[in-house]
């Protein structure tokens, strides 16, 4: 419920009477829901017309595999998981032998193969260090010199340049010069003319000749109308073909479907 006085908009039920919120409208009568719930109950329990109904042979315990209820025969005494009273378990006697019982197959087994076991031997953390000096020791003491070394300046090369000597080079002669010669050249023939003129050769200047080759064709020009000009038509709107009244006039009424009852009108 709400008291009286005005109350702040909120999500939750402080203020309220009740923790939970439970419907309750102008003018609607208190109603009680377990009230509702056990007079449903009494009016469900009226549509019985007698008593509980209770099977004659009483209720059927289930059957699965191993079990006996419901048959003829009753349990079976052989089948029965109780252990059965046994004799003690007699072992029995030992073959006889003639030889020595072996000891195993001498995979794993002590003093059995032809070789006895062999005995422990420690090996130290360096006997591989102390070997190798050994060996580098004995390979010093037989060697009868040190390492040999040539006495000579390297060079670039294994044999010597044939064509280069470590001597001086002799001072260079002086031959005697010749005066120069200081007369203009003069061809033995006349000069030429300069422009691709033939004066001068054996042969005479050619007779000028037509080419055959490489003919120039003038463009023909495009005429279209009597002045030779190009046709440009006029600006502004254009006239475009219209059918007549009659013709529309039949091209509405006449179709697919009455082109065969359609009357013909003639016009005076």
């Amino acid at each position: 419920m709400l008291p009286g006085g005005s109350k702040e908009r909120s999500a939750l039920q402080h203020g309220y009477f009740h923790e939970k919120f439970n419907r309750v409208f102008e003018s609607e009568a208190y109603t009680d829901p377990i009230k509702i719930r056990r007079q449903r109950r009494v009016k469900e329990m009226q549509k019985n017309i007698g008593k509980q109904f209770i099977p004659s042979s009483g209720e059927k315990m289930p059957s699965g595999l191993g079990n006996h209820y419901g048959t003829f025969a009753g349990p079976v005494s052989a089948f029965s998981p109780v252990a059965k009273a046994r004799q003690g378990y007699k072992a029995p006697g030992r073959n006889f032998t003639t030889n020595p019982a072996k000891k195993g197959t001498g995979y794993g087994y002590l003093s059995v193969t032809i070789s006895k076991y062999p005995e422990y031997k420690g090996n130290e953390y360096d006997k591989t260090k102390e070997i190798s000096k050994r060996e580098n020791e004995a390979h010093r003491k037989a060697l009868k010199g040190g390492a040999f070394r040539l006495n000579m300046h390297p060079k670039a090369y294994f044999d010597g340049n044939p064509f280069m000597s470590d001597r001086p080079l002799p001072p260079a002669k002086k031959g005697v010069s010749k005066p120069p010669d200081v007369k203009p050249f003069r061809p033995s023939n006349p000069p030429k003319k300069a422009g691709g003129s033939k004066a001068g050769t054996f042969d005479p200047y050619p007779s000028h000749s037509q080419d055959p080759y490489g003919i120039k064709y003038k463009r023909p020009v495009h005429v279209v109308n009597k002045t030779g000009k190009i046709f440009v038509p006029s600006t502004g709107p254009k006239t475009a073909p219209i059918s007549s009244i009659l013709d529309q006039n039949v091209t509405k009424v006449v179709n697919s479907m009455n082109y065969r009852t359609v009357r013909s009108v003639t016009y005076g």
